[in-house]
């Protein structure tokens, strides 16, 4: 399995791999799909921002992805990236996010990126440890946040800082 540079090729793949999150209503706060036109703007700001949209493929489709972006849009908080990483469901558990966070903490130092900071659903068991896996803390709550069919739910701030280049 190989990452990658995402194209605009890979954005039907990315797009689907989001969607298919949407109805667990445990990972996006997305209510309903996307089109992969509702997507392009997004795409090509990744490329005007020059932060990273990583897919990992296994020779045969895209099977998972990482993108880094803005935080905040303030001078002070460019040195921040939030980080968002999506894994096609038969591929889960097998360390495939575990490995695109890694490849985004070693390549952050390079693309001026100090610290890394996450959004994740309290209820997200999951993912709150696979990031405290590789060195994530939580760095705040927000209460109540995220209101999904009609159910509360509050949002964790986890974060890291990554070493100089």
């Amino acid at each position: 399995m190989i990452i990658r540079e995402a194209t605009e090729a890979d954005l039907p793949a990315i797009v689907e791999i989001f969607n298919a999150t949407i109805p667990s209503r445990m990972v996006s706060a997305q209510l309903e799909p996307l089109s992969v036109k509702d997507r392009l703007p997004w795409f090509h700001e990744h490329s005007r921002d020059h932060h990273p949209l990583w897919v990992m493929d296994d020779a045969e489709q895209v099977i998972a992805w990482i993108s880094l972006q803005s935080f905040l849009p303030r001078c002070a908080y460019a040195g921040t990236a939030e980080v968002s990483v999506y894994v096609r469901e038969n591929f889960r558990r097998h360390g495939v996010a575990k490995r695109l966070l890694n490849e985004a903490i070693a390549h952050a130092p390079s693309l001026d990126i100090n610290a890394l900071v996450g959004h994740i659903f309290a209820h997200n068991e999951p993912s709150l440890r696979l990031f405290s896996q590789v060195g994530f803390e939580r760095w705040g709550l927000l209460p109540r946040v995220a209101r999904l069919d009609r159910v509360e739910h509050d949002l964790v701030i986890v974060g890291r800082h990554v070493a100089e280049a």
